[in-house]
């Protein structure tokens, strides 16, 4: 049924905040903008990471997240360092949300809160290379964009 990761989906009360927020974090422009909407494609598998303008949604919290704190699910990313991630992201005015911990042999994980109220997950994933290692023509190289 769930076959893997599409698009994840943050709201926002400032958007165009949020735009110049995790365009440095990332390091890449969104490829895709319309009104209320801008999309980064990120990651070895060109993932989608989508900031929706909280006006357009309904039921919102004081970050624009659903609820009066952070909203959504925790969904974790990759990434090759999390201590090096949760920094950079903290620099960028983020708050810790969950400390680096260990969930088992080979993944390691944090979240933070994104300056907006949506929570960031960071992992080192031992699986995720696992299945990465296994593609060979088919990978896009690392931060390629779309």
């Amino acid at each position: 049924m769930l076959r893997g990761l599409t698009t994840v989906r943050f709201h926002a009360s400032d958007l165009s905040a949020a735009k110049r927020w995790y365009t440095e974090l990332l390091g890449v422009e969104p490829y895709f903008e319309r009104p209320g909407y801008v999309e980064f494609r990120i990651g070895d598998y060109r993932h989608e990471l989508g900031l929706v303008d909280s006006a357009f949604v309904q039921n919102l919290g004081k970050h624009g997240g659903a609820g009066a704190g952070p909203s959504g699910a925790v969904v974790y990313w990759h990434v090759d360092d999390v201590h090096a991630a949760v920094e950079r992201a903290s620099g960028l005015g983020a708050e810790i949300n969950e400390t680096v911990r260990e969930f088992g042999e080979g993944f390691v994980g944090a979240s933070v809160l994104d300056p907006f109220g949506n929570v960031l997950g960071l992992m080192q994933n031992q699986h995720y290379l696992e299945v990465l290692a296994t593609r060979t023509t088919e990978a896009v190289p690392h931060g390629a964009q779309g």
